[in-house]
């Protein structure tokens, strides 16, 4: 398949070959170091992409999806629709017009931010499925977890389309059921921040 070519998918669709249609920075340091939303374009990478994010949560009990502002609201509210259940958004601070919790953290980008959540939805022991685009430092995922944790509920699962191997990243993954779509042969490609395909997406470029 043309790497650049977002309307078609290969015949045989192995795990995860909807990565190779993400897009690498161009804009700079500035930036995040790909594009991950570019494959959503696609509708069958998009299914496929949710369908391997959810393949191991198959028979949990799930209670509610939370995603995280801004990108895992794309995410997580398809998979709340696939699995039919509510979605809560954990939102950046100063959105929310009513009662929240909120944590302080630091994001992939060394920024010190805050993220909240609504005081009225989550109970004790409802199960909470957390996701979002991508887990790179993990600042991010690790106070969603304590928001939602601080409040009674249980993490049931973290759903992204990357876990890098980042410290906490491991600590996610060492802790927390979780679901990622990056075959084990590729962790290593997207812990350096570079993948091959990207080679193939500059060839293909205007």
């Amino acid at each position: 398949m043309n790497h650049m070519d977002v309307w078609s998918a290969p015949e045989e669709r192995h795990k995860g070959w909807y990565l190779d249609l993400m897009a690498p920075n161009t804009k700079g340091p500035n930036y995040a170091w790909l594009d991950p939303s570019r494959l959503y374009c696609n509708a069958e990478g998009l299914q496929d992409c949710v369908k391997d994010l959810l393949q191991p949560f198959q028979g949990d009990s799930i209670d509610i999806v939370a995603g995280i502002d801004a990108m895992g609201f794309i995410l997580g509210s398809i998979i709340a629709a696939f699995l039919k259940k509510g979605f809560l958004v954990l939102r950046k601070a100063g959105h929310l017009c009513v009662k929240t919790k909120a944590l302080n953290f630091t994001d992939y980008s060394r920024r010190e931010k805050t993220i909240e959540v609504c005081t009225d939805v989550l109970k004790k022991g409802c199960r909470v499925l957390l996701v979002d685009q991508w887990i790179e430092t993990g600042g991010t995922m690790k106070a969603a977890i304590k928001l939602v944790e601080d409040q009674g509920a249980v993490v049931a699962g973290i759903a992204a389309i990357c876990i890098e191997n980042s410290e906490i990243g491991k600590w996610i993954k060492e802790n927390y059921k979780y679901s990622h779509c990056v075959p084990e042969h590729l962790q290593g490609e997207f812990d350096a921040h570079y993948l091959k395909s990207f080679a193939l997406y500059q060839s293909n470029s205007p």
